[in-house]
């Protein structure tokens, strides 16, 4: 393709030191004329290289070169909604698998829509490839579908109503929870009552209700759904299922468990989402439904070094501990 020659061309003038960071290139014009190629086919060339990082646009002045190092394929955006321990885990092999071939730039959305929508609309033709973990409150499907599909990965969540082949590494919260809860139907019968405690402000809760709701109906299961756990509604019987990002109801029910003399694992039942090193021990062990977020960033790299696209369920694990 030509405008690959313009490119290469460009690059070799940035290894040579022909060009150096800061400077200036010809005009669209100019290198239309010294390469015999029309005006959108170095539109191309040059877009091509401000996707990967190695030029910039200024606007009403033109393109100057960005940086000298020009050996790796591809620039990543990479966005997170926020730091947590597995967040980390998951982007740190994700970095290990495309540290050699890629730059990689990390933003964060905090949930926050204004925010979302500002960083991708601003970089849409900054990078290569575009990563991202949708998990909002707000409709970001349009925002999503201005990424090409071909560089779009979604991450963690599936979000629905994107347009094009694209890809996505995604956990399917009501299908995990569901076969989860079917494992261990022989434990959960010896309970009283199956409670889902679920937060407002957990942003796939609509998913993990559909899968809990899918076992109780399927299995004539006593059950019902609290956004918390407290002194008043904490009953001896129940098996809990809590989802607190910070943990904050297995507190409180292991603190109500040792208040009444209870036994967790005997008068009480509990499972948490996502695997702490502290769960392991804490109160004999936690059995935890998590995910393989390791497995997730190694699937999505692998997916840009492939030059392949994929819609890949990432399967949660369940670890079974004394808790139940």
């Amino acid at each position: 393709m030509k405008y690959l020659q313009l490119a290469e061309s460009i690059i070799t003038q940035i290894k040579n030191g022909e060009l150096n960071i800061g400077d200036q290139l010809p005009s669209v014009n100019q290198l239309s004329s010294a390469y015999a190629m029309s005006k959108s086919t170095v539109l191309m060339g040059l877009n091509h290289l401000s996707e990967k990082g190695i030029i910039e646009a200024v606007y009403r002045k033109g393109y100057f070169v960005r940086k000298s190092n020009v050996d790796h394929d591809y620039r990543i955006f990479f966005l997170m909604d926020k730091i947590t321990v597995f967040k980390e885990e998951l982007y740190q092999a994700f970095f290990n698998r495309l540290k050699d071939q890629a730059d990689i730039d990390v933003y964060f959305h905090n949930h926050n829509y204004r925010i979302f929508e500002r960083l991708i609309l601003e970089n849409l033709h900054n990078y290569t490839h575009f990563v991202v973990i949708p998990i909002l409150k707000e409709d970001v499907t349009r925002t999503l579908n201005q990424i090409p599909p071909d560089k779009r990965i979604i991450l963690d969540y599936n979000q629905e109503g994107l347009t094009g082949n694209y890809s996505a590494v995604y956990q399917d919260f009501a299908g995990d929870l569901y076969s989860a809860l079917r494992e261990v139907r022989d434990r959960i019968e010896k309970y009283r009552r199956l409670v889902l405690v679920l937060p407002d402000n957990i942003y796939y809760g609509h998913l993990v209700r559909e899968g809990f709701e899918k076992y109780c109906r399927e299995f004539g299961q006593a059950s019902t759904i609290i956004p918390r756990v407290s002194a008043d509604n904490f009953a001896a019987g129940d098996v809990y299922i809590t989802l607190n990002r910070y943990d904050i109801d297995d507190v409180n029910i292991i603190k109500e468990i040792h208040k009444r003399k209870l036994q967790l694992g005997k008068d009480v039942g509990l499972i948490s989402y996502n695997d702490l090193y502290m769960k392991e021990v804490l109160e004999g062990g936690i059995t935890v439904i998590s995910a393989d977020f390791t497995r997730m960033g190694e699937e999505a790299a692998a997916l840009i070094n492939e030059n392949r696209i994929a819609k890949i369920k990432s399967p949660s694990k369940l670890i079974i501990r004394s808790s139940l």
